[in-house]
């Protein structure tokens, strides 16, 4: 009599179903470590950002003008945009100066449409050291979402 050595149709199938099964499992909880890296890297680039609006505050004695344009919007004295140290094309947030005056201000990372952080609430930075992540979305910071770790 003579053994055929190899796996048969079957064994493949439970094979196949086994990785399937796994893999259903495992890839949601990659995407939740992804988007919450990505969440991290814009808490890390929104403090350098605080960081380089007080420079602007050191030699200006105002925190106004340190957009592109005017008091608000895109920083003229930051990246633009979140991961700060990867090209534009990777970016996940939008870095903004929501209001700037002579005593304080408010910046933002909002992320990006079409990308994986989309949904993700805009993160928030204040003068006077409040973290805010607007975990809901609503639009604006709740009084349970002046933390970044919410």
């Amino acid at each position: 009599m003579v053994h055929h050595k190899g796996f048969t149709l079957i064994e493949l199938m439970i094979t196949v179903a086994i990785v399937a099964i796994i893999s259903a499992i495992a890839y949601p909880s990659y995407q939740g470590v992804m988007k919450g890296s990505y969440r991290s890297n814009a808490q890390a680039d929104l403090m350098a950002f605080a960081a380089s609006m007080e420079r602007h505050f050191s030699g200006a004695f105002t925190y106004k003008g340190a957009a592109i344009s005017g008091d608000i919007g895109a920083p003229a004295t930051f990246a633009s945009h979140s991961p700060a140290s990867e090209p534009v094309s990777n970016k996940r947030y939008d870095l903004t100066i929501v209001s700037a005056d002579a005593t304080g201000f408010v910046i933002t990372a909002t992320p990006v449409s079409g990308t994986t952080q989309d949904g993700d609430g805009a993160l928030f930075y204040y003068s006077d050291g409040r973290k805010g992540w607007d975990a809901d979305s609503s639009g604006s910071v709740d009084g349970n979402e002046f933390c970044w770790r919410c």
